[in-house]
């Protein structure tokens, strides 16, 4: 484990780490609530139609394991953008273009994962309590 955590804090230190990190960062949160809202409404519509019922899987198994993943990889991007917050505190949001750019990013995207795992945990839980194929 030791060699791993050493493995992730030399590629920290590499300009590529820090370019993966910075865009993991940003686009990780939505990219996983737009795979959870796709997927769930397929899972939901897939439910209401007869030929699924042999699948064994129920609505909300799908809707929670759809749900954890998509928070896990929201917090694996924060976790990654208050990382390299704490990496670049010491650069200015007008600095020189590489470092700059990336606090001005890790800022915006630390506001935005919370944002989005927000909406994450907020959808999952209305399709959980949602009953579906009635009439309203």
């Amino acid at each position: 484990m030791r060699a791993l955590g050493g493995a992730v804090r030399r590629a920290v230190r590499t300009a590529a780490g820090q370019e993966f990190l910075q865009w993991f960062g940003l686009l990780g949160a939505p990219l996983a609530w737009t795979v959870q809202l796709v997927l769930g409404f397929g899972v939901t519509e897939a439910r209401c139609d007869a030929g699924s019922a042999q699948w064994g899987i129920g609505l909300d198994t799908w809707e929670i394991s759809l749900m954890a993943a998509a928070g896990t990889i929201v917090l694996l991007a924060e976790a990654s953008a208050v990382g390299l917050y704490l990496l670049t505190r010491d650069v200015d949001y007008e600095g020189p273009p590489p470092l700059g750019r990336r606090r001005f990013f890790v800022t915006a995207s630390s506001l935005g994962n919370v944002l989005f795992l927000a909406a994450i945990l907020l959808s999952g839980l209305a399709a959980v309590h949602h009953t579906p194929c009635q009439q309203s």
